[in-house]
């Protein structure tokens, strides 16, 4: 029988190159997204069905199960690729932008997940951390860090929970890789200094650092590969890093105040 998969941000960089290696290697897959210029560039690909989704909806992602429940009973995998990137001081960013991060990248894999539950008698479920879930949060990615910490709890929660009904948890731990979330990274910087009013100096220093960080990003299908390992595996590890950044992996062996003496300087210097 078939494997039968449902991908939220089926139509990102990285969620793209999972729908497309999973149906060429004769998956049937539900690509959702919230884009539907994105998703209209899916019709007529074979194995793959484009889905409109709202991941801060539940009334939309009920009516996405429906709609998936019209060609299959179960699902071998839920994978939640939907999120979004903001940078910004703690002090300084709004309110409602930091609330939107949080509904898209936390509560749209909570919602996702609880909806499609029951669809997973036999299958598994795939949230999209960073490495920015385990790593030492740095100056202005703080909101980010915050939906990517929430994403670990949360998985860790769900994973014991749902043990005793056979659904493993995988969590994965992406490092950079070549997807438009670069360019939205280094935008957002840019726009963040702009509107600062306490570390634009600091703010755009960074953003140049992770501009020069992004430039040896790995490939998406690299991504996808190891996603399509953690689906097949009789055995799934809890959770996969890729492709983590050395230098922000090597904060993690420092004592914290090392840590924030480095962060120090470099703010201080910019």
């Amino acid at each position: 029988m078939r494997k039968t998969a449902f991908i939220t941000g089926g139509t990102g960089g990285l969620g793209m190159a999972l729908s497309k290696l999973l149906a060429s290697r004769e998956w049937q897959v539900f690509a959702a997204d919230c884009d539907e210029q994105a998703l209209s560039a899916l019709d007529g690909v074979a194995n793959i069905t484009p889905i409109l989704v709202d991941v801060t909806s539940t009334t939309s992602i009920e009516a996405a199960r429906d709609e998936v429940r019209q060609h299959v009973e179960q699902l071998d995998a839920v994978v939640n690729f939907a999120g979004i990137l903001r940078v910004g001081a703690m002090v300084e960013i709004e309110e409602d932008v930091l609330r939107q991060l949080l509904d898209i990248n936390l509560l749209g894999s909570y919602r996702v997940n609880k909806v499609f539950f029951p669809m997973l008698s036999n299958g598994r479920i795939v949230n999209i951390s960073s490495e920015t879930g385990w790593h030492t949060t740095s100056p202005f990615n703080g909101p980010y860090a915050m939906s990517k910490y929430g994403i670990e709890a949360y998985s860790h929660a769900l994973r014991r929970e749902l043990s005793i009904y056979g659904v493993p948890v995988i969590t994965i731990q992406p490092g950079p890789f070549k997807t438009s979330l670069v360019a939205d990274t280094v935008e957002g910087f840019q726009q963040a200094a702009a509107n600062s009013q306490l570390y634009k100096e600091q703010l755009s220093h960074f953003g140049e650092l992770v501009l020069d960080a992004n430039k040896t990003a790995a490939e998406p299908d690299q991504l996808a590969e190891v996603i399509y390992t953690a689906l097949t595996a009789k055995k799934p590890r809890h959770s996969y890093s890729v492709k983590a950044d050395p230098g922000r992996s090597f904060l993690e062996y420092l004592p914290m105040s090392w840590a924030d003496m480095i962060f120090k300087r470099i703010l201080s210097r910019a």
